[in-house]
């Protein structure tokens, strides 16, 4: 709706850490595409990814793309490597194309420590899956951690979960909620209130 529209894009332009989640096909890079929209033109961006698929308007926007190993294993990048490299090029906002791996623990660790503004894809099907893939993918990296911290890092990091379904009756893919994260409770749980269902 114009509404949902309008906040997603003050969340943007707030610097808000936004999360689209959704399941295969469901057109979350599209949709991440759609929101950079809304960055000021100013602002230096760092959009780093697997395979390039994102294509921003901005003019100060780099694009770095994890590369394959050769068969005697050099020249491998990995989005780990990209993420940590970026750090130093002094970026506004870091747009990871999709968290898959331990690069998680590296996105969340930065969103809390000064890059805010951050927006990513991740596979879950619902906004409290999504923070769970988050905090599963942030253990899998080679830094030990307990899972505790995992979750208070991702729970103070993402303000935001975009939902997108794709409704098998048409095939048509939408926002089925707009989601906002509200840390922890006293049980150590993540708290949720949707703001656009």
């Amino acid at each position: 709706s114009p509404t949902a529209k309008e906040f997603l894009e003050l969340a943007v332009k707030l610097r808000k850490n936004i999360i689209v989640s959704g399941g295969t096909g469901t057109g979350k890079t599209t949709f991440l595409n759609a929101l950079s929209m809304a960055i000021p033109e100013e602002e230096r961006i760092v959009v780093i990814e697997d395979s390039s698929e994102l294509k921003l308007n901005q003019k100060h926007t780099l694009y770095l793309e994890a590369q394959q190993a050769d068969a005697y294993g050099r020249g491998g990048l990995s989005i780990r490597q990209l993420f940590v490299a970026s750090l130093r090029m002094r970026p506004d906002r870091i747009i990871v194309g999709e968290v898959r791996r331990g690069e998680a623990l590296d996105m969340v660790q930065s969103m809390i420590s000064g890059h805010s503004g951050s927006l990513t894809t991740v596979h879950a099907n619902t906004a409290a899956d999504a923070l769970v893939r988050l905090e599963t993918l942030s253990l899998m990296s080679d830094v030990e951690i307990p899972v505790y911290v995992a979750r208070a890092q991702v729970a103070s990091a993402i303000h935001l979960v975009v939902q997108l379904t794709r409704y098998a009756e048409d095939g048509s893919r939408k926002v089925s909620r707009i989601t906002e994260a509200c840390g922890l409770n006293t049980d150590n749980q993540y708290q949720f209130r949707d703001l656009f269902v």
